[in-house]
Protein backbone atom coordinates (compact mmCIF):
# COMPACT_ATOMS: atom_id res chain seq x y z
CA UNK A 1 0.00 0.00 0.00
CA UNK A 2 1.05 3.59 -0.72
CA UNK A 3 0.90 6.55 1.77
CA UNK A 4 2.59 6.73 5.22
CA UNK A 5 1.46 5.30 8.51
CA UNK A 6 2.83 5.79 11.86
CA UNK A 7 1.43 5.08 15.66
CA UNK A 8 2.85 6.13 18.37
CA UNK A 9 1.17 5.20 21.91
CA UNK A 10 1.04 8.13 24.27
CA UNK A 11 -0.79 5.85 26.83
CA UNK A 12 -3.70 4.45 28.09
CA UNK A 13 -6.09 4.94 24.79
CA UNK A 14 -4.25 8.01 23.56
CA UNK A 15 -2.92 7.06 20.64
CA UNK A 16 -1.00 9.07 18.42
CA UNK A 17 -1.99 8.09 14.41
CA UNK A 18 -0.45 10.12 11.55
CA UNK A 19 -1.08 8.66 8.16
CA UNK A 20 -0.81 10.18 4.62
CA UNK A 21 -0.71 14.32 5.72
CA UNK A 22 -3.21 14.36 8.93
CA UNK A 23 -2.54 13.87 12.36
CA UNK A 24 -4.92 12.39 14.39
CA UNK A 25 -5.02 11.68 18.55
CA UNK A 26 -7.66 9.53 19.95
CA UNK A 27 -8.71 10.26 24.08
CA UNK A 28 -6.01 12.47 25.10
CA UNK A 29 -5.41 11.41 28.85
CA UNK A 30 -1.64 13.59 29.44
CA UNK A 31 -2.11 14.64 32.82
CA UNK A 32 -0.50 13.56 36.04
CA UNK A 33 -3.75 12.66 37.78
CA UNK A 34 -7.22 12.17 36.62
CA UNK A 35 -9.25 11.40 39.49
CA UNK A 36 -8.19 8.90 41.82
CA UNK A 37 -6.17 7.98 38.97
CA UNK A 38 -2.20 8.64 39.12
CA UNK A 39 -0.02 8.13 36.19
CA UNK A 40 3.07 6.18 35.98
CA UNK A 41 6.02 8.72 35.66
CA UNK A 42 3.86 11.16 36.89
CA UNK A 43 4.27 14.68 35.64
CA UNK A 44 2.31 15.17 32.00
CA UNK A 45 3.33 13.99 28.54
CA UNK A 46 4.41 16.56 25.89
CA UNK A 47 1.50 17.81 23.77
CA UNK A 48 1.50 16.44 20.16
CA UNK A 49 2.14 19.18 17.63
CA UNK A 50 -0.03 19.58 15.27
CA UNK A 51 -2.69 17.57 15.46
CA UNK A 52 -5.63 17.94 12.95
CA UNK A 53 -8.33 16.33 14.81
CA UNK A 54 -9.20 14.13 18.52
CA UNK A 55 -11.44 11.40 18.06
CA UNK A 56 -13.08 10.57 21.61
CA UNK A 57 -14.55 7.41 22.18
CA UNK A 58 -16.97 8.11 25.25
CA UNK A 59 -17.36 10.35 27.88
CA UNK A 60 -15.97 9.13 30.85
CA UNK A 61 -12.84 11.44 32.73
CA UNK A 62 -10.29 8.85 31.82
CA UNK A 63 -11.06 8.92 28.21
CA UNK A 64 -12.33 12.88 27.85
CA UNK A 65 -10.22 14.58 30.34
CA UNK A 66 -11.25 18.26 30.08
CA UNK A 67 -7.39 19.76 31.22
CA UNK A 68 -6.08 17.22 28.61
CA UNK A 69 -8.16 18.65 26.06
CA UNK A 70 -7.10 22.74 27.24
CA UNK A 71 -3.56 21.56 26.52
CA UNK A 72 -4.38 21.25 22.94
CA UNK A 73 -6.54 24.29 22.61
CA UNK A 74 -9.88 25.23 23.08
CA UNK A 75 -10.15 25.74 19.47
CA UNK A 76 -8.73 22.19 18.33
CA UNK A 77 -10.73 20.12 16.43
CA UNK A 78 -13.00 17.37 17.99
CA UNK A 79 -15.25 14.39 16.75
CA UNK A 80 -16.87 13.28 19.88
CA UNK A 81 -20.13 10.95 19.95
CA UNK A 82 -23.36 12.12 19.47
CA UNK A 83 -25.00 13.92 22.35
CA UNK A 84 -21.86 15.30 23.47
CA UNK A 85 -20.96 18.21 21.91
CA UNK A 86 -23.86 20.20 23.05
CA UNK A 87 -21.83 19.63 26.68
CA UNK A 88 -18.44 20.32 25.49
CA UNK A 89 -19.44 23.48 23.54
CA UNK A 90 -20.26 25.28 27.05
CA UNK A 91 -17.20 24.34 28.51
CA UNK A 92 -15.35 26.49 25.61
CA UNK A 93 -14.82 23.94 22.86
CA UNK A 94 -15.84 25.66 19.57
CA UNK A 95 -15.12 23.33 17.05
CA UNK A 96 -16.95 20.12 17.66
CA UNK A 97 -18.67 17.37 15.05
CA UNK A 98 -20.67 14.53 16.58
CA UNK A 99 -21.26 10.82 15.20
CA UNK A 100 -23.26 7.62 15.54
CA UNK A 101 -22.33 4.55 14.34
CA UNK A 102 -22.09 4.13 10.79
CA UNK A 103 -21.87 7.94 10.24
CA UNK A 104 -18.31 9.57 9.07
CA UNK A 105 -16.87 12.39 8.55
CA UNK A 106 -13.41 14.18 6.98
CA UNK A 107 -10.04 15.31 8.06
CA UNK A 108 -7.56 16.36 5.60
CA UNK A 109 -8.01 13.51 3.09
CA UNK A 110 -8.74 10.90 5.77
CA UNK A 111 -11.92 9.35 6.26
CA UNK A 112 -13.46 9.06 9.79
CA UNK A 113 -16.22 6.36 10.47
CA UNK A 114 -17.92 5.71 13.85
CA UNK A 115 -18.63 2.30 14.54
CA UNK A 116 -20.57 0.78 17.09
CA UNK A 117 -19.00 -0.26 20.90
CA UNK A 118 -20.32 -1.92 23.62
CA UNK A 119 -19.49 0.53 26.97
CA UNK A 120 -20.98 2.99 29.22
CA UNK A 121 -21.67 6.19 28.16
CA UNK A 122 -22.57 8.12 31.12
CA UNK A 123 -19.92 11.05 32.37
CA UNK A 124 -20.00 11.19 35.91
CA UNK A 125 -21.37 12.09 38.13
CA UNK A 126 -24.24 14.05 37.12
CA UNK A 127 -23.91 14.03 33.18
CA UNK A 128 -24.45 14.17 30.02
CA UNK A 129 -24.86 10.94 28.59
CA UNK A 130 -23.84 9.73 24.92
CA UNK A 131 -23.61 6.08 23.58
CA UNK A 132 -19.99 5.15 23.52
CA UNK A 133 -18.08 4.17 19.97
CA UNK A 134 -15.31 3.28 18.33
CA UNK A 135 -13.66 4.78 15.14
CA UNK A 136 -12.36 3.35 11.58
CA UNK A 137 -9.74 5.54 10.12
CA UNK A 138 -9.52 4.79 6.11
CA UNK A 139 -7.07 6.68 4.10
CA UNK A 140 -4.43 4.70 2.73
CA UNK A 141 -3.94 2.36 5.21
CA UNK A 142 -6.66 1.50 7.77
CA UNK A 143 -7.17 1.93 11.76
CA UNK A 144 -9.51 0.88 14.02
CA UNK A 145 -9.35 2.33 17.16
CA UNK A 146 -11.94 0.66 19.65
CA UNK A 147 -11.82 3.13 22.36
CA UNK A 148 -13.45 1.03 25.34
CA UNK A 149 -15.78 -1.96 24.63
CA UNK A 150 -16.68 -5.43 25.76
CA UNK A 151 -16.72 -8.47 22.61
CA UNK A 152 -19.48 -8.63 20.48
CA UNK A 153 -20.74 -10.47 17.26
CA UNK A 154 -20.44 -7.41 15.18
CA UNK A 155 -16.79 -6.74 15.67
CA UNK A 156 -16.66 -9.26 12.51
CA UNK A 157 -17.97 -6.71 10.15
CA UNK A 158 -14.86 -5.21 10.66
CA UNK A 159 -13.25 -8.50 9.20
CA UNK A 160 -10.77 -7.90 6.24
CA UNK A 161 -11.05 -4.17 6.16
CA UNK A 162 -8.33 -3.54 8.67
CA UNK A 163 -4.97 -3.09 8.65
CA UNK A 164 -4.41 -2.12 12.41
CA UNK A 165 -6.61 -2.82 15.34
CA UNK A 166 -5.56 -0.87 18.16
CA UNK A 167 -7.01 -2.71 20.93
CA UNK A 168 -7.86 -2.42 25.07
CA UNK A 169 -6.49 -4.93 26.81
CA UNK A 170 -6.39 -3.96 30.32
CA UNK A 171 -7.35 -0.81 32.46
CA UNK A 172 -6.54 1.88 34.89
CA UNK A 173 -5.91 -1.16 37.64
CA UNK A 174 -5.84 -4.46 38.34
CA UNK A 175 -9.26 -5.58 37.22
CA UNK A 176 -12.36 -3.72 35.29
CA UNK A 177 -15.64 -5.37 34.82
CA UNK A 178 -15.47 -7.55 32.04
CA UNK A 179 -18.76 -7.28 30.13
CA UNK A 180 -17.85 -3.85 29.08
CA UNK A 181 -14.23 -4.18 28.69
CA UNK A 182 -11.89 -6.07 26.70
CA UNK A 183 -9.87 -7.82 29.13
CA UNK A 184 -6.08 -9.78 27.25
CA UNK A 185 -8.57 -12.63 26.07
CA UNK A 186 -11.45 -11.17 24.48
CA UNK A 187 -9.42 -8.44 23.06
CA UNK A 188 -7.55 -11.98 21.36
CA UNK A 189 -11.30 -12.77 20.58
CA UNK A 190 -11.54 -9.50 18.95
CA UNK A 191 -8.40 -9.92 16.52
CA UNK A 192 -9.56 -13.62 15.68
CA UNK A 193 -13.20 -11.94 14.95
CA UNK A 194 -11.66 -8.80 13.05
CA UNK A 195 -8.50 -10.11 10.99
CA UNK A 196 -6.56 -7.20 10.86
CA UNK A 197 -3.05 -6.98 9.63
CA UNK A 198 -1.44 -5.93 12.53
CA UNK A 199 -2.86 -5.41 16.64
CA UNK A 200 -1.73 -3.23 18.79
CA UNK A 201 -2.57 -3.86 22.68
CA UNK A 202 -3.42 -0.34 24.01
CA UNK A 203 -5.26 1.18 27.12
CA UNK A 204 -2.81 -0.83 29.81
CA UNK A 205 -0.09 0.24 32.70
CA UNK A 206 -0.61 4.07 32.23
CA UNK A 207 -2.88 5.02 35.31
CA UNK A 208 -3.16 3.56 38.67
CA UNK A 209 -5.33 4.39 41.86
CA UNK A 210 -3.46 6.15 44.60
CA UNK A 211 -2.56 3.65 46.79
CA UNK A 212 -1.54 0.48 44.81
CA UNK A 213 1.98 1.81 43.45
CA UNK A 214 3.37 -1.46 44.52
CA UNK A 215 0.99 -3.44 42.55
CA UNK A 216 1.16 -1.27 39.23
CA UNK A 217 4.88 -2.29 39.23
CA UNK A 218 4.74 -5.96 39.13
CA UNK A 219 1.79 -5.85 36.57
CA UNK A 220 2.26 -2.97 34.10
CA UNK A 221 3.28 -5.45 31.55
CA UNK A 222 1.03 -8.23 32.50
CA UNK A 223 -1.70 -7.13 30.10
CA UNK A 224 -0.10 -6.71 27.07
CA UNK A 225 1.51 -9.96 27.85
CA UNK A 226 -1.45 -12.44 28.31
CA UNK A 227 -3.01 -10.71 25.19
CA UNK A 228 0.21 -11.98 22.63
CA UNK A 229 -0.57 -15.27 24.31
CA UNK A 230 -3.90 -15.42 23.93
CA UNK A 231 -3.85 -14.36 20.25
CA UNK A 232 -1.26 -16.79 19.10
CA UNK A 233 -3.13 -18.89 20.10
CA UNK A 234 -6.50 -17.94 18.88
CA UNK A 235 -4.84 -16.54 15.61
CA UNK A 236 -1.32 -17.91 15.03
CA UNK A 237 -0.57 -15.96 11.85
CA UNK A 238 -1.82 -12.66 13.40
CA UNK A 239 0.96 -9.94 13.84
CA UNK A 240 1.13 -8.59 17.10
CA UNK A 241 2.75 -4.97 17.47
CA UNK A 242 2.98 -4.39 21.26
CA UNK A 243 5.05 -1.48 22.40
CA UNK A 244 5.76 0.47 25.58
CA UNK A 245 4.17 3.74 26.47
CA UNK A 246 5.06 6.78 24.92
CA UNK A 247 6.55 4.37 22.25
CA UNK A 248 5.97 4.64 18.52
CA UNK A 249 5.14 0.61 17.11
CA UNK A 250 7.04 -1.02 14.89
CA UNK A 251 4.45 -1.75 11.90
CA UNK A 252 6.91 -3.88 10.00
Amino acid sequence: MGGSLSIEFVGHATVLVAIDTVRLLTDPALQPTIGPLRRTGGMPVPVPADVDAVLISHLHLDHLDLPSLDRLGRDRRLVVPRGAAAWLRTRGFADVEELGPGETTSVGGVRVRAVQARHGGFRPPVGPAAAAIGYVIEGSRSIYFAGDTGLFDGMAELRGSIDVALLPVGGWGPTLPSARHLDPADAARAAELIRPRVSVPIHWGTYWPMGLRWFRRWARHGAPARFIRAASELAPDAMIRATDIGAEVDLR
